[in-house]
């Protein structure tokens, strides 16, 4: 008896010695197998580290271009926003240029209509005069121009006046009582009378003292005429002397200085009527 629970225990101790080597076996090739997965997946942490580190490098990288985009973002909505201010400035600036050229038009259109009227009204007048004054102004003693916006008669002083003289000659009546006519059928328009002379000094002396004197005394008498002979209102007249400075030829020969020595009678727009127009709205 004694001898069999002697090999029942050695036989439970040499099992027990072998389950435990077999363990110890398997636990030690599951301990290098964790030891691999360890160190690989140390190796894997090193290399998920150097990642990481790209990664944020990446990130930081990102966020400085991000931040310089958003820098140069503000800079250009900057730029935008000042282009268009600028930009509503020119519109403006464009648009009162516009408006200005505009009014300069209406203005030059109104001034073009202006004067079409009155070219109108001077070729009306000069055609009336030409039908009336003596042999149809064949006559190279008188001539009717226009010039600008006025109308010119211009009448040799041998038919108006005798040499020297400043007092009206019975054959100038016949002439001034036709301009007189014209110029009443046109009460709008100022009539204003130039004496000319040529370049011959008159003597001094108590009647006449020089050209001057010669030329506003000639105008002033065929202001005189106008008014009292042919009707013509005293406020639409003006006499002016030239003396011998306003000369059409030179004073060489006898026939240039017959020419100098002239009566203008100027027919012309009233000033204050003029601008009054021109102000005037349309």
């Amino acid at each position: 008896m004694k001898k069999v629970l002697i090999l029942i225990v050695s036989v439970s101790l040499v099992a027990t010695s072998c389950v435990s080597k077999k363990k110890y076996t398997d636990l030690q090739a599951e301990q290098a197998a964790l030891q691999d997965k360890l160190a690989s997946s140390q190796k894997d942490l090193s290399v998920s580290k150097v990642d990481l580190g790209k990664a944020d490098n990446q990130i930081a990288s990102l966020e400085d271009r991000i931040k310089f985009l958003e820098k140069g973002n503000d800079k250009y909505l900057e730029n935008v926003d000042n282009l268009i201010a600028v930009s509503r400035s020119a519109t403006e600036n464009m648009r009162e240029t516009l408006s200005q050229l505009q009014k300069k038009d209406d203005y030059i259109k109104y001034i073009k209509e202006a004067n079409s009227k009155k070219d109108s009204i001077n070729l009306a007048v000069a055609f009336n005069l030409k039908k009336i004054l003596p042999n149809g102004l064949n006559d190279e003693d008188i001539s009717v121009n226009i010039e600008g916006t006025k109308v010119f008669i211009s009448i040799s002083d041998k038919l108006l006046f005798n040499s020297g003289s400043y007092r009206i000659s019975k054959r100038a009546e016949a002439i001034l009582k036709k301009v007189g006519t014209v110029v009443n059928e046109y009460p709008n328009m100022d009539v204003m009378v130039e004496g000319h002379t040529d370049d011959k000094l008159v003597k001094e002396g108590a009647a006449i003292k020089d050209n001057w004197d010669l030329s506003v005394q000639r105008s002033a008498a065929v202001v005189r005429e106008l008014q009292s002979k042919y009707d013509v209102l005293p406020s639409r007249l003006i006499a002016a002397g030239r003396s011998q400075y306003s000369p059409v030829a030179e004073n060489n020969t006898s026939a240039n200085r017959s020419k100098n020595r002239r009566t203008k009678i100027i027919i012309m727009p009233k000033l204050d009527e003029f601008f009054e127009l021109l102000d005037s709205e349309k």
